[in-house]
C-alpha cells in the first residue's frame, strides 16, 4: 500500500510517498531563486512553476521508489490554505492522476499536516496537545484533542511572526527569503542595545500581535543616520528575542488555560534555534515536553501532507472528489475522519 502526496499552496513543489512503515521519500523544488528578484513571492509565477516542475517530480520519485503509477493506491493533495492559482495546480494534477489510477483522493488541510509534522520525528507525541503554529502566513495557538478535533485558543491579530520576520528582513536590507538571513544576522548582535516592545505580553490571553514590533524596528532604523552592519544585527538580535518572548510566554499562557503538558511548535518558523532554545529552556525541570518537527519538515513539505492522509484513510475517510480548493479555511472547522465507501 502506498500513498502519494502533493503540495503546492505557496512557493515550494513537494511530493512524498508514504506506506505502512511510515514515510517512504520525498521530494521538494524551492522556488527561491524564481521569487528573489521580487523580494516576496510571486502567485502567477508560482502557479506556473509548480506547473513545469510537479510531473517531474511525481516521476522522479517513483523511480527512486522503484514503483509504477499502477502500484499508488491513494493519492493526497493539499487543498488550502493557500495561493489560489497555486492550489489549482496540485488539485488538478492530483484529480487527473487519481481518475486515471482508480484511486481514491484525499483533499488536505495545510495546517493539519503541520499540526501532525511532529509525528514524522522519533518521538511523535501523544494526544492531546497544544500546538504553537508559526509560519510567514499563520500564527495560531491551537488545542488538538485529535484527528480532526480543534480549538482555536489565541492567533495574531495582524502579521503572523514569520511574515514580521520577513518584512523586518527587508527594512535591514537582507536578501530574499529573510527570515533565515535575520535570524543569522542576529546571531553576531548584541540584543539588549535596543528596547523594542513586546506587543500583547501585558495582555492577558493567547492573542498576538507583531505589526507594531515591525514599526518599532522602522522607528529604530530611522533614528541612526547612516545604519552599520553592527547596527542592523544589533537591531535583528533584539526583534528576534522580542519575537521569542511573545511566543513561548503565548505557549505557557494556553498550557495553563488548558491544563496540558505537551506542547507541538510546528511551521516555518519552529526551525529558528533561539525559539527552540528558549522553549527548552521554559521547559526545563518542568513536566511540559516540547516537541519539534525535525527540521527538514518544518517549511512547507509533502512528507507532513502524505502523513496526516495517511492518517485519515487508515481512518476510513475516501473522496475521489477531493474536494474544493479554499485560500482561506478555518483549521477549526475540520471533523475527525469519516468512513466513506470506496467507489
Amino acid at each position: 500500500m502506498h500513498l502519494l502526496a502533493l503540495e503546492t499552496s505557496c512557493d515550494e513543489t513537494a511530493v512524498a510517498l508514504y506506506g505502512q512503515h511510515g514515510l517512504e521519500d520525498h521530494l521538494v523544488h524551492s522556488q527561491t531563486d524564481v521569487h528573489a528578484r521580487y523580494g516576496g513571492v510571486v502567485p502567477e509565477l508560482a502557479s506556473r512553476d509548480h506547473g513545469r516542475h510537479l510531473l517531474p517530480l511525481v516521476e522522479k520519485l517513483l523511480v527512486r521508489a522503484g514503483l509504477a503509477p499502477g502500484s499508488l493506491s491513494a493519492l493526497a493533495v493539499t487543498l488550502g490554505p493557500g495561493l489560489p492559482g497555486a492550489l489549482h495546480v496540485g488539485q488538478a494534477f492530483g484529480q487527473g492522476l487519481a481518475y486515471a489510477l482508480g484511486i481514491p483522493l484525499i483533499g488536505i488541510h495545510h495546517l493539519e499536516a503541520h499540526l501532525f509534522s511532529a509525528g514524522l520525528g522519533p518521538e511523535p507525541p501523544d494526544l492531546p496537545f497544544v500546538a504553537l503554529l508559526v509560519s510567514g502566513g499563520h500564527s495560531e495557538l491551537v488545542r488538538v484533542d485529535g484527528l480532526g478535533c480543534y480549538t482555536l485558543l489565541g492567533a495574531t491579530r495582524d502579521d503572523a511572526a514569520g511574515e514580521a520576520f520577513d518584512k523586518v528582513a527587508q527594512l535591514l536590507g537582507l536578501p530574499y527569503p529573510g527570515g533565515p538571513e535575520l535570524a543569522a544576522l542576529a546571531e553576531t548582535g548584541q540584543p539588549e542595545r535596543f528596547r523594542l516592545p513586546r506587543p500583547m505580553l501585558d495582555q492577558p490571553g493567547c492573542e498576538m500581535s507583531f505589526s507594531g514590533l515591525k514599526t518599532a524596528v522602522l522607528r529604530a532604523l530611522r533614528q541612526i543616520e547612516t545604519p552599520t552592519g553592527r547596527d542592523r544585527a544589533d537591531l535583528a538580535a533584539a526583534f528576534e528575542i522580542a519575537v521569542v518572548e511573545v511566543l513561548v510566554e503565548k505557549s505557557w499562557r494556553a498550557l495553563a488555560e488548558t491544563g496540558g503538558s505537551r506542547l507541538v511548535v510546528a511551521g516555518g518558523v519552529s526551525a529558528n534555534r533561539r525559539l527552540r532554545d528558549a522553549l527548552g529552556a521554559r521547559a526545563a525541570g518542568t513536566a511540559v515536553r516540547v516537541f519539534f518537527p525535525p527540521l527538514e519538515f518544518c517549511t512547507d513539505n509533502a512528507a507532513m501532507v502524505a502523513h496526516v492522509a495517511w492518517l485519515r484513510w487508515q481512518a476510513g475517510e475516501r473522496s475521489l472528489a477531493g474536494g474544493s480548493v479554499r485560500t482561506r479555511w478555518p483549521l477549526e472547522s475540520l471533523r475527525p475522519p469519516r468512513f466513506n465507501p470506496d467507489p
